[in-house]
């Protein structure tokens, strides 16, 4: 059985439909939607994940981490990875190397 919509109000006055217990106003979201760079490529959770989780705006921070550790983000999919690498080799740049396990 389907959840039904409920009408949501956000702070801004926008009025939306949602079936989940997800807050997030999906007009703020698009407002919010960077024009380019790596991050206009990602859909909103992965983008989210990135720059509110652990601060990362640039391809210089991104570079820091592993795959491991980016998947592990919540709202980040297996999706946003090839576009990730790519945007990391277009600037010569690649996710940290996991370490050897011990």
């Amino acid at each position: 059985m389907e959840k039904q919509k409920t009408l949501r109000i956000c702070e801004k006055g926008h009025r939306y439909y949602k079936s989940s217990d997800c807050p997030t106003c999906p007009k703020c979201e698009k407002e919010k939607r960077p024009q380019e760079g790596f991050l206009a490529l990602l859909s909103s959770p992965a983008r989210s994940a990135l720059v509110e989780y652990l601060g990362i705006d640039t391809l210089d921070k991104l570079s820091k981490y592993s795959e491991k550790e980016i998947l592990k983000l919540h709202g980040m999919g297996k999706a946003s990875l090839p576009i990730l690498r790519k945007a990391l080799a277009e600037k010569g740049l690649s996710f940290k190397e996991e370490s050897a396990k011990k």
